[in-house]
């Protein structure tokens, strides 16, 4: 828990408040599970006392957040306006929704955009060719940045020093027998990336996906995102992606860069 902090760095208590952040962490404890839970089961993967847990609840009952029989306890569709908020106020995920339909449509493969969240990426859009089914990540998916091709692509925006900063410091857990985990390894593969202008992860976050990802840069050249294409190991080459996918994915970013603030 970090509370906020003045303009002079030290923390106002008055500036935070706690029960909020409680009732946050309880609904994010709904996502390790596809299933309705216990109150002992949430408080648990809150880390909040069982008798907080309950107070929250059913506030967040009363808001019509949570739903419960009783016994047990899910997250309703009202949940989803708090990500709806965020996606229809997100410039990048707007200006970038066309764009991700617009290489879909010319890859027949689905396309998909990301930012970093902390040590993450979360994917908050995606294109999607015309098809009966279509599988890939859904918006709201995370995965860690060290592994994925999205998140080399936006990493790519730290200098050498801030990179090796950084894997000092974050949990890098195997994935795969494929995932790069040694500090060295990593910081060379980003700079590499940094150098040719995408990134191409090869089964590291997934043991049978492959996904190539080029950088999304704004107005002033920071990378704020990061576009890719994936798919199974058995249908996509990596000369494949690299040959019809790379040449679609430069030309979304680089065509949106003067557009975003």
């Amino acid at each position: 828990m970090v509370k906020p902090k003045r303009a002079d760095g030290e923390t106002r208590a008055t500036d935070f408040v706690e029960s909020l952040d409680r009732g946050l962490r309880l609904l994010q404890a709904f996502g390790a599970r596809p299933a309705p839970m216990t109150l002992s089961e949430i408080a648990g993967l809150a880390g909040l006392p069982r008798a907080t847990a309950r107070r929250i609840l059913l506030t967040l009952q009363h808001g019509g957040y949570v739903s419960s029989d009783g016994k047990l306890f899910a997250p309703t569709p009202h949940v989803l306006t708090l990500a709806g908020s965020y996606l229809r106020s997100n410039q990048i995920a707007a200006v970038l929704q066309p764009v991700l339909d617009e290489i879909a449509t010319s890859a027949q493969e689905i396309s998909s955009l990301a930012v970093l969240d902390g040590d993450d990426v979360v994917f908050i859009a995606r294109g999607s060719p015309t098809r009966i089914f279509s599988g890939g990540v859904d918006i709201g998916y995370r995965l860690p940045s060290f592994c994925t091709a999205v998140g080399r692509a936006m990493l790519g925006r730290l200098t050498d020093a801030e990179l090796k900063t950084r894997f000092s410091a974050v949990k890098r857990e195997a994935l795969t027998p494929q995932t790069l985990t040694d500090p060295k390894r990593l910081c060379a593969a980003i700079a590499a990336d940094r150098g040719r202008g995408y990134s191409l992860v090869d089964r590291e976050a997934e043991p049978h996906f492959r996904s190539i990802a080029v950088p999304v840069k704004r107005y002033d050249g920071i990378i704020v995102a990061a576009i890719n294409i994936g798919a199974h190991v058995d249908r996509i080459s990596t000369d494949e992606m690299t040959k019809r996918f790379l040449p679609l994915l430069r030309a979304g970013a680089e065509g949106v860069t003067a557009t975003l603030l």
